[in-house]
Formats: C-alpha cells, structure tokens, sequence
C-alpha cells in the first residue's frame, strides 16, 4: 500500500500517489504554470512513472492559475537554457521539427489511457497549452472563476498539442472553429453548458471535488470501467454496427471474467 508517496518532483511537476490516487501537481505558481519543454518531458515522465495500482489520476495546477500556457520565453531568441529556442527549431529540417513535436505531445497523450480515468481540476487561467492539457484528460472539474481560452490562433500559431480532438468532440467543429478562431475566453457557465466541464464549484471546493468524484469512480470494479472507457472512447470513430460488435465483446470477456472462465 502506498501513501501520499512522491514518486515525481522536476521541472514544475510533482507526481504523488495515494492508493488507486495519483496526483499531478503543476508547482509554479509564481509563473501561473507556464509550460516548457522540461516541464512536458516532466508531464511525460509521470505518466510512466505510474504504479500498476493506480486507477485515477488528478491533474492540478497550484496557485491561482491552473496554466497560462506557454511560457514565452519559448519564442525569444535565447530560449531555455540547455533547449534549442523555438527559433532555432523553426530553422531546422521539417522532419526533426515535426520529430520534436510529437515529443512534446507525448505530455498529453497518456491521460486518456484505457487503464486509468483522468480528472482536470482547472482554476483560473488555462490558456493555450494550458487549456490543451485540461482537455487532454477524461474529465473537468473547473471552479467559477475558470477561463479557458485557444490563443494560438491569435499568436499566428495552431494548437498543437492534441487538444483540437477533443475540443470538436466536446463542443462541435463549428463552436470548436470560433473558439480557437477567435481566441476569446470560455467562462465556467458556457463550459459547463457546452461540456467543456463535468462540473462547476466554488473554488474552495475545488480539492474537495476531485476527491468525490475519484471515490464513486473507484466504487465500481477496474475492469468493467477499463472495458466501458475502451467502448466509449472508440465510438465515435466505429460505425453503429461496429459498436454493437465491440459492445458484445466487451460483455462477453466480462461475463467470462466473473464466471471464472479462461480460454
């Protein structure tokens, strides 16, 4: 049994694990959690770094901000110490380009997977990269004063790092379009009403929250939610009939399971 163990603390992330409970906590506050490639490699590193036992995983930002995207250092001539400026990249070959940017998606893709349920609890600013990450997990649970805003666009950039998936998935293309288009700020009423977010509260429940939610997603047997999530996820790209097919599967492995069954 683990309790409130660090497993991870570098470059702005800590990673601790409590039980079936894993936290990651953006730890720069004093920057609102501007994000940089060390600190998506640190993203990374902790999605690996998670025990076998954990089922849930809570991302958070600490501070007032959950993250103000990008820090903009990234653009500036000299960069990050000991990491090519965006600059630099820019002037590289297109498949070294296209080879580091995969790398920094990597930060944001292993939220989503089968075997864990991923919850966002998101305050204040999430912008840009920030917003990104937040819709890289399952789940939002935002506070009242959360604003979500795609400023790529406005900076002549694109999101980059996977959120546009989920951000048409969630609301449509075309409310997905204008979001990103225009780069306005999303407030908790219109993300709630839009499904952006789970659920809006006040923002001193906002540990609170994630903590319930983790109890009731933990009440129900880890394969059957593994199976459901693995359903849900593929559905949009199955056909109604491949549906049908994947949900016998899934059922049938699972009554196997119960009677004892191997093959």
């Amino acid at each position: 049994m683990t309790s409130l163990d660090s497993v991870l603390d570098q470059d702005g992330v800590r990673l601790t694990v409590d039980d079936a409970v894993a936290t990651v906590s953006l730890t720069n506050p004093a920057k609102r959690n501007a994000q940089s490639p060390a600190l998506w490699r640190a993203l990374t590193a902790a999605g690996r770094a998670l025990p076998g036992s954990v089922r849930v995983v809570v991302l958070r930002g600490e501070g007032k901000s959950f993250s103000a995207g990008l820090d903009r250092q990234a653009f500036t001539p000299e960069g990050f110490d000991g990491e090519p400026s965006f600059l630099d990249l820019a002037r590289g070959s297109e498949s070294d380009l296209d080879a580091t940017i995969a790398e920094y998606q990597e930060a944001f893709t292993w939220w989503r997977r089968n075997d864990i349920v991923s919850i966002a609890a998101v305050q204040g600013h999430a912008i840009g990269a920030g917003f990104q990450l937040a819709l890289a997990c399952d789940l939002r649970i935002v506070a009242e004063d959360v604003q979500f805003a795609m400023r790529e666009t406005s900076l002549g950039l694109v999101p980059d790092l996977t959120g546009t998936h989920p951000l048409v998935n969630l609301v449509g293309y075309a409310r997905a379009l204008e979001i990103c288009a225009t780069g306005r700020f999303v407030h908790a009423e219109e993300a709630e009403r839009t499904g952006l977010a789970n659920l809006v509260v006040p923002a001193d429940q906002l540990d609170e929250a994630p903590r319930d939610l983790s109890a009731a997603l933990l009440a129900a047997p880890r394969d059957a939610v593994i199976e459901t999530k693995a359903l849900l996820s593929g559905a949009v790209s199955r056909t109604f009939e491949d549906q049908r097919t994947a949900e016998r599967a899934a059922q049938g492995r699972r009554l196997r399971d119960l009677a004892g069954v191997t093959d």
